[in-house]
């Protein structure tokens, strides 16, 4: 009966570790606090991953992921006439990506286009525009 308590707890604490996305310390205060029900309200209220679209593309040091889509679709703010290495991109979901590719693309003065990122070969992103099918390897860096 004494192994529920503890499992519980430990049961928790693993599946956010899996979800990569709650800090040790957090759990530890958690894990501090006497009254078990305010432990479980406080394991509850632990945060929870993003959804799969938000990490797209987000640098991670653990494996991959396995709910993560393999294409997000979004449009880019603004106004867009091209790109060159460096540009950067940002998308109508607030995720910002800087072109890595070496080769200019001059484009025709396009607003809010849309686009579509996909995960290619050894880890490359590569965005591609859904007007004319120009496209550029990109790198998420918000």
């Amino acid at each position: 009966m004494k192994m529920l308590p503890l499992a519980l707890p430990l049961l928790l604490l693993f599946a956010a570790g899996a979800a990569g996305a709650v800090d040790g310390a957090l759990v530890l205060r958690c894990r501090a606090l006497p009254d078990a029900a305010s432990r479980l309200a406080c394991y509850e209220a632990l945060p929870v991953a993003p959804p799969a679209e938000q990490r797209f593309g987000a640098k991670r040091l653990e494996k991959k992921v396995d709910d993560e889509p393999a294409a997000i679709r979004s449009t880019v703010r603004g106004r867009l006439d091209g790109w060159r290495y460096g540009t950067q991109l940002t998308l109508a979901n607030g995720q910002v990506w800087r072109v890595v590719d070496d080769v200019d693309a001059v484009l025709p003065e396009l607003t809010d286009p849309a686009v579509r990122i996909e995960r290619g070969a050894l880890g490359a992103y590569y965005l591609q525009l859904d007007a004319n099918n120009s496209a550029a390897r990109v790198v998420r860096v918000k």
